[in-house]
């Protein structure tokens, strides 16, 4: 203890809260007499470094001797974008009423994720009367659009639907790129109960039986000029 004022190099002191083996107050003690040393309390009950929250620990690491800790890449992944949206939704709203459109907004959720489930798809967001959700094959994620449009109609409503197969990061449960965008203003294009995909989809789903009617081409605010198809008796 008595030598601890006389370390003058950049020091960093780092303790697990909940340690058994040492006391916390031995850890701040040096931290408090080493002059200008760093200190760090971390979560956790176990001694040795390379046990517990590793990754926590090898941050303050990192910082300590670079400045910066590396952020993680995020994970690339290719995913099918499915974005849903009701029509007229603010229409009907009005001529039902507050509690009345509340009612029918969660039969309509309801039957959405029922069908998510049913072609395993991944719901990621719903804002207000839209589905945001991805599926790992554009086939399923068509058939999951054919089959809400259907249930939804027998609630009294009518959806457009929009899917774009592209690369995407993935943060968590978190889809970004611009995949995601472009799905959701194919979906913008739509027409009541109609299907829009993207040239991408329609060329993955070659085979499969799925019949498509070219829409010609669209501007897509900020993703430029797409050549989009419509799904025939969706």
């Amino acid at each position: 203890r008595h030598v601890l004022l006389a370390i003058h190099v950049p020091t960093l002191v780092l303790h697990r809260q909940e340690e058994l083996m040492v006391p916390v107050e031995c850890a701040r003690y040096l931290a408090a007499h080493i002059p200008g040393a760093r200190y760090v309390e971390l979560p956790g009950v176990d001694h040795v470094p390379w046990a517990g929250d590793v990754d926590t620990l090898i941050g303050e690491l990192q910082e300590f001797l670079t400045g910066a800790r590396a952020t993680p890449d995020p994970d690339r992944v290719l995913a099918t974008v499915l974005f849903t949206d009701i029509v007229a939704s603010t229409e009907r709203a009005a001529q039902l009423g507050d509690q009345a459109w509340r009612d029918l907004l969660e039969r309509h959720h309801s039957a959405v994720r029922r069908r998510l489930v049913q072609f395993r798809g991944e719901e990621l967001d719903t804002a207000g009367d839209g589905f945001f959700a991805s599926f790992d094959g554009p086939g399923r994620a068509i058939e999951c659009a054919r089959a809400v449009i259907q249930d939804v109609r027998s609630l009294g409503l009518d959806i457009r639907a929009g899917v774009h197969t592209g690369e995407c990061e993935r943060f968590g449960e978190k889809l970004s790129g611009i995949a995601v965008p472009a799905g959701a203003r194919v979906a913008a294009q739509a027409s009541p109960g109609e299907i829009l995909v993207s040239s991408t989809v329609k060329d993955l789903v070659a085979g499969s039986g799925i019949e498509f009617e070219d829409r010609g081409e669209h501007e897509l605010k900020g993703v430029g000029a797409w050549r989009l198809y419509s799904v025939v008796d969706a």
